[in-house]
């Protein structure tokens, strides 16, 4: 089979952040998290599993069966509300990190080339790839990035060599002290909301009724539990290597920025190259998708064509692109418009996947596609847990005004 649209969902939560994350969590608490990682792993392709089987077996997108399911009209323009501003602008305001993540492994790589000049220069070239409105195109460009990426952190964490002992614990559920905001950034930085518009849409485009729509399904499943595996080992290859570097030491300052050159010592000089490269594939990956995840939310709750093709769509993905690249060249501060973000993706993440639960559970909907009775018994934690990390997130937000 041939890797695709899974690979885009690897490609949006393997970003700078989640590298930031990653990093922290073990330079702070070793190995000892390592199941959390496990947990958003697997929740996250169950979760995106029921989103691409949503695209592949009825050719809508989360947001188009939001928008012609329900009937309410208040009901309707809440979710039209939510769904535009959570993802739409979302997606925009954490396109500035993406870029700047981009940014700053292009910085390290070639110290010498004015660093007011990286933003501008990913960004046209994200638009370009974006515009050309072609799945091949887009797919193609982040596979390659995501290869890049394996291999440069997978690389770097068969060179620190941590003890395979203490990497079998961290598989153990535990919770050290002061763990818990972390737990819960690992968890927010795997299962985003965007990528279940994102890979419900790319699906959609796909759709073909003339195809055998059993076996595309079975392929889909097996792309999205690859690729979202494959990112799994990203990650748990940066947070190992943080805990060989940094567990145990003064790690306040860590950052995905200067690990690199803290991890010298341990790597040698290649380190620097290694994340440098590895931090700039992750910025360029999430620069591309996150546009396409708000494209899709929007243009379906609009009931504009989904179509990548579609002048009103590649609008929004650049526009999209614009707003985070204007913030990061500008060095304006995205914390009030990431606040945001971030609440409205707090509440949105629970109503989403409830939705999307109660959606593939409709014989209407999906004919003879709903989940099975296992299914919805093992995703009940995983929404149990989603409804936590979003009160947890909306409380912290709250009590920080």
């Amino acid at each position: 089979m041939r890797l695709g649209p899974g690979l885009l969902v690897t490609a949006a939560f393997i970003g700078p952040g989640t590298i930031t994350t990653a990093s922290v969590a073990g330079a702070n608490f070793g190995f000892a998290l390592i199941w959390t990682l496990l947990f958003s792993v697997v929740a996250t392709i169950l979760l995106q599993s029921m989103a691409a089987r949503l695209g592949v077996a009825t050719g809508l997108d989360l947001a188009s069966a939001l928008r012609t399911t329900i009937q309410t009209p208040i009901f309707k323009a809440l979710a039209a509300i939510l769904v535009i501003s959570a993802i739409g602008i979302g997606s925009a305001a954490y396109e500035a990190g993406n870029l700047t993540g981009a940014s700053l492994g292009l910085q390290e790589i070639l110290p010498s080339v004015n660093p007011l000049l990286w933003t501008p220069l990913i960004a046209v070239l994200s638009a370009v790839l974006l515009y050309t409105g072609k799945h091949k195109v887009i797919e193609g460009a982040l596979i390659v990035l995501v290869v890049l990426m394996s291999l440069v952190f997978i690389s770097t964490l068969v060179m620190a060599a941590p003890p395979l002992g203490e990497v079998l614990k961290g598989f153990i559920p535990s919770l050290p002290d002061n763990s818990i905001t972390t737990v819960l950034a690992l968890i927010g930085t795997t299962i985003v909301p965007y990528n279940l518009f994102l890979h419900s849409g790319v699906l959609a485009e796909k759709h073909d009724n003339s195809k055998n729509i059993d076996k595309v399904i079975k392929e889909t499943n097996l792309d999205t539990g690859i690729s979202i595996t494959l990112g799994g080992i990203i990650t748990l290859a940066i947070l190992s290597t943080a805990s060989v570097a940094f567990y145990g030491t003064d790690a306040g300052k860590i950052s995905a920025a200067n690990m690199a050159v803290q991890l010298e010592p341990l790597l040698g000089g290649m380190a620097h190259y290694f994340f440098a490269i590895g931090l700039c594939a992750a910025g360029l990956t999430s620069a591309i998708t996150a546009p396409l995840a708000g494209a899709y939310a929007v243009c379906g709750m609009l009931g504009w064509s989904t179509q990548m093709s579609d002048t009103r769509f590649k609008l929004v993905a650049i526009t999209i692109l614009f707003f985070g690249a204007l913030v990061a060249s500008l060095g304006l501060d995205p914390v009030a418009v990431i606040i945001f973000a971030q609440a409205a993706n707090g509440l949105l993440l629970p109503i989403v996947t409830c939705y999307l639960v109660w959606l593939v559970n409709q014989k209407s909907v999906m004919k003879g596609y709903t989940n099975s009775l296992l299914l919805n018994l093992v995703i009940v934690p995983v929404i149990l847990l989603i409804f936590g990390l979003s009160l947890y997130k909306l409380s912290n937000l709250i009590f920080s005004f």
